[in-house]
C-alpha cells in the first residue's frame, strides 16, 4: 500500500494559508504510508512531467488534522517517490488544531 487511506475532499477547516505562508513552512520527511489523500484522481501529465514544479513549490503540501496527515498539494510528487520505491517524501507539514 503506498498510502494510508485514499480520501476525497479536505475533512479539516480550511486552514487560509497562502503560497507565501506555506513558503514559510520549513519541509521535513514524512512517510508516505502516514498520508491520507485529498483527491482520488492524479492527472498523468504532471506525473510525468520532469518540470511540473517549475511554477510550483517544490514540496508537497501536508495538513496534520486530528492525528491524520493529510496531502493536499504534491500527490504527483508523492506518486513518483512511490514509483522510485522511495518510502519518504519531502513536505511542508502544517498542525490545525482539533486533535481528538
Amino acid at each position: 500500500m503506498i498510502f494510508k487511506r485514499v480520501g476525497v475532499g479536505r475533512p479539516y477547516p480550511d486552514h487560509g494559508l497562502t503560497p507565501r505562508a506555506w513558503a514559510d513552512v520549513a519541509p521535513r520527511q514524512v512517510r508516505l504510508d502516514h498520508l491520507v489523500t485529498t483527491k482520488d484522481t492524479l492527472q498523468l501529465a504532471a506525473l510525468l512531467d520532469e518540470e511540473s514544479t517549475f511554477y510550483g513549490d517544490l514540496f508537497a503540501h501536508v495538513v496534520e488534522w486530528q492525528g491524520e496527515l493529510y496531502l493536499e498539494d504534491g500527490l504527483h510528487r508523492a506518486l513518483r517517490a512511490a514509483l522510485q520505491q522511495r518510502h519518504l517524501l519531502h513536505a511542508r507539514v502544517v498542525a490545525l488544531g482539533g486533535r481528538s
